[in-house]
C-alpha cells in the first residue's frame, strides 16, 4: 500500500474515532466504582495458613 492510500486510511479511522461516543451507563460504573462497606475484602485469607518467608530466613539464621 502505498504512502498516500495508507495516510488517507489512517485519517478515516482517526476522523471515526473522534466522532465514536459509546453509550455510557453511568449507575452501573458507580456501582463498580463505589467503595463497599465490607473492610474484609481486603484482608488475606491465606495468612494465616503459611509462614511468612522472611520468618523462615531468620529462624535459619
Amino acid at each position: 500500500m502505498g504512502r498516500g492510500r495508507q495516510k488517507a486510511k489512517h485519517t478515516k479511522i482517526a476522523r471515526e474515532l473522534k466522532a465514536y461516543s459509546p453509550s455510557v451507563n453511568y449507575s452501573a460504573l458507580e456501582r463498580e466504582l463505589a467503595h463497599p462497606n465490607d473492610e474484609d475484602a481486603y484482608v488475606d485469607k491465606w495468612a494465616d495458613e503459611y509462614a511468612d518467608e522472611d520468618e523462615d530466613e531468620l529462624e535459619k539464621a
